[in-house]
């Protein structure tokens, strides 16, 4: 498959990826696999929080038929990052967090573009599930224009409870939402702040947007009634690059 990552299969070889700490990006898993190999490899993903999904043995088939033993994980092409140790050593610094927290997005290419954005404007990290996020594959490193060689990605298992602790570390949480009534051009984007970006089909999940402490909105004068995500992310993290760099004197050099 194009743009896929990298694989290994077969329960010994994944369980000592596990043990050894490769990151893995996803594990597949046969419907109704059993024995002693598969409790200790379910020992090492529930440790090490890897996700996985339990599939019929053709999904894994259409990735290799040799003897994956019902079982086949995807390397992952970057070194995920914690949050909660990244956190301290930009307060450290004496900078205003940036965070960008992705809900939904799926689509390997608007990551890329989004993370490719993310870097070029200064924010600091970007937030992910687990579950129902764009896998890093060569695509998405493509579209990032390699910015995901670098930029610090946080894959989390509830992105709930990781932005409430980002709440009460002191972040304010800003939800992008086209039905919102104030213009991200009217807020103040300025401290630690946190932003929420959603799915174009679904948006932002009714859990994130009731942590929200403002949402915004992107005024527009088309026809169409949308943006693209990785487009709109784009044109709020200049907005906030924009007004920072103004409230500290710097707007000759922006």
């Amino acid at each position: 498959m194009s743009g896929e990552t990298e694989f290994i299969f077969g329960l010994r070889p994944v369980i000592e990826a596990i043990k050894e700490g490769k990151q893995i990006e996803r594990l597949l898993i046969r419907q109704g696999l059993q024995g002693q190999l598969y409790h200790e490899l379910m020992k090492e993903v529930r440790e090490h929080s890897i996700p996985y999904q339990i599939v019929p043995v053709e999904k894994i088939e259409q990735h290799t038929r040799k003897n994956h033993q019902g079982v086949l994980a995807f390397m992952s092409l970057i070194e995920y990052q914690d949050i909660s140790n990244i956190l301290p050593a930009i307060f450290e610094k004496g900078e205003d967090p940036l965070i960008l927290c992705l809900d939904g997005i799926t689509d390997v290419r608007n990551f890329g573009a989004i993370v490719r954005s993310a870097e070029c404007f200064g924010a600091h990290a970007v937030l992910i599930p687990e579950r129902g996020s764009a896998r890093i594959t060569a695509d998405a490193v493509k579209t990032s224009a390699g910015a995901l060689n670098s930029f610090p990605v946080c894959r989390t298992r509830s992105l709930t409870k990781t932005i409430q602790f980002l709440k009460e570390s002191g972040l304010k949480v800003l939800c992008a939402d086209e039905k919102s009534n104030k213009r991200v051009f009217n807020a103040t984007l300025t401290g630690p702040l946190v932003l929420v970006m959603g799915s174009e089909d679904r948006g932002i999940s009714r859990e994130l947007s009731a942590l929200a402490d403002e949402t915004v909105r992107i005024p527009l004068k088309g026809k169409t009634g949308s943006l693209n995500v990785s487009v709109a992310a784009g044109v709020i993290l200049y907005e906030i690059t924009r007004q920072r760099a103004s409230s500290d004197g710097n707007l000759k050099n922006f």
